[in-house]
């Protein structure tokens, strides 16, 4: 949790968005906006990606809330130190290009 929230803000503070967790992976795009982007990551540079590519467009961005509840460890995903570091490198790697 605390590395979302970190992963969140400095997403929020390069693409001057206020989005309340970048790294959910339910995200609606309209077809003709995601037609002006050549998405390059998977796994878990792609939430990263897909933020900074979207802010720099000249399009709304909202948040629609979702109610979840975690998963209990043992069924949850398996997310690790490296897919943290990956996130945050495409969070460098597309604000800063």
């Amino acid at each position: 949790m605390v590395g979302n929230k970190f992963l969140t803000l400095l997403s929020n503070m390069f693409t001057n968005l206020n989005l309340t967790d970048m790294e959910t992976c339910y995200k609606g795009v309209r077809r003709d906006v995601l037609e002006r982007i050549k998405i390059e990551e998977n796994r878990f540079g792609f939430e990263p990606e897909i933020t900074a590519k979207v802010s720099k467009l000249n399009v709304v961005i909202f948040e629609i809330g979702s109610a979840t509840t975690a998963a209990p460890t043992a069924e949850g995903k398996k997310i690790g130190w490296k897919d943290g570091f990956r996130a945050l490198w495409a969070i460098l790697k597309y604000n800063l290009r």
